[in-house]
């Protein structure tokens, strides 16, 4: 579970963070990255839709990227708001390519958020 500092809870967040952030996709997921003003801080939501499977399946995959999430929280930029959407081919992906994957799209789109942020000031 993640600590209730890093958990992403408005829908306004949500929105926000995957209309203005950066994007990189994946073959099992997409990451959406943006950069605030807020100051310190990460924080991270997941979007798991129903596309991925039933309630137990969408559970699993859900608490398998908390994990990564909870393993490389230390290399997202502070103030950062990141937004992981499991795409269906994440259901049947091992740990290793659902890590490889996420660990790509996150720094992918946190170097185009930081570009984007750079570009409008």
């Amino acid at each position: 579970m993640l600590p209730p500092a890093l958990r992403m809870r408005r829908s306004e967040d949500f929105t926000r963070t995957v209309r203005r952030g950066a994007r990189a996709g994946r073959a099992t997921l997409v990451v959406h990255g943006r950069l605030s003003a807020r100051g310190s801080g990460v924080r991270v939501g997941f979007v798991v839709s129903k596309a991925v499977g039933g309630a137990v399946v969408r559970n699993a995959v859900r608490r398998r990227l908390r994990g990564l999430v909870m393993e490389h929280v230390d290399t997202v930029p502070q103030g950062a708001d990141v937004v992981v959407r499991a795409l269906p081919a994440a259901a049947h992906a091992d740990y290793a390519t659902l890590g490889a994957d996420f660990r790509s799209a996150l720094a992918a789109s946190m170097q185009r958020a930081v570009k984007q942020t750079a570009e409008i000031s």
